[in-house]
């Protein structure tokens, strides 16, 4: 009698624990799959911020041209015109200070002048008229000041009988490289605060960067109404330079 007892309390107990260790296990599954689904959500969260930088610059180098031309009824008559007239305009510039080596003097281009001879009726025929040579001279230095002065000047030689057009500076950067880099880092910060604002403020932790993307670099003059391009504009008729950029950047949360 003792005996049948006991075996029955044992087997109790059994089923007992088994039916603990059970529903154990049921709730630590349920909670590793409410976690990892809850993670899994996380980590799909992500806060997509763009970033921006500016930076004002002065232009370190000029490029300058200026073209001259001479005429004549003979070749050797125009071309021993032209050659005065680059000799005149050598010593121009040499005379304002430009180094030799900055002085660059083109091919010389050579056209056919001839105008149309009315002979009544609508009808008529070319007529020669001489040639025309053409030739340019460029001049690339760092003593910007400089050379804008002279590409002012340059058309005083019109009143020793050159014929002479100076053409608008270009400016450019030669550190445009590495003011490339400081504005992408620059960019890359401003991004990283922004997300950085809204995590907080969604009551969350800013994760890891996932992606980062660099948008259109800009050069425009100072203080101007340039246009910006989808490709980028890169202005170069103004000393004073504005440079800008965007930065997309994505964040996960924690």
């Amino acid at each position: 009698m003792n005996l049948v007892f006991l075996f029955g309390n044992q087997q109790a107990m059994k089923q007992h624990l088994n039916t603990i260790i059970l529903s154990l296990a049921i709730i630590i599954g349920v909670w590793i799959l409410a976690s990892n689904y809850r993670n899994r959500n996380r980590s799909n969260d992500l806060i997509m911020v763009t970033g921006s930088a500016s930076k004002d610059f002065t232009s370190d180098l000029i490029s300058w041209t200026a073209e001259f031309s001479a005429s004549g009824k003979e070749m050797q008559l125009a071309s021993a015109q032209l050659k005065e007239s680059q000799s005149k305009v050598s010593a121009f510039l040499l005379g304002k200070g430009i180094s030799e080596k900055e002085i660059v003097f083109s091919a010389i281009a050579v056209e056919k002048e001839e105008v149309w001879v009315s002979d009544g009726n609508d009808r008529g025929h070319y007529e020669f008229k001489g040639y025309l040579l053409k030739q340019g001279v460029t001049i690339q230095s760092r003593e910007v000041s400089k050379v804008e002065r002279v590409s002012r000047e340059i058309t005083d030689l019109i009143f020793q009988g050159l014929q002479i057009t100076s053409n608008q500076p270009e400016y450019y950067y030669t550190q445009l490289a590495d003011l490339k880099i400081e504005m992408v880092a620059a960019a890359t910060a401003d991004a990283k605060v922004r997300a950085q604002q809204i995590a907080e403020n969604s009551g969350a932790d800013l994760g890891h960067l996932r992606y980062a993307s660099m948008g259109v670099f800009q050069i425009t003059a100072q203080n101007s109404s340039d246009d910006y391009e989808w490709g980028g504009s890169f202005n170069t008729s103004s000393r004073e330079k504005t440079a800008s950029i965007v930065m997309r950047l994505q964040f996960g949360i924690d």
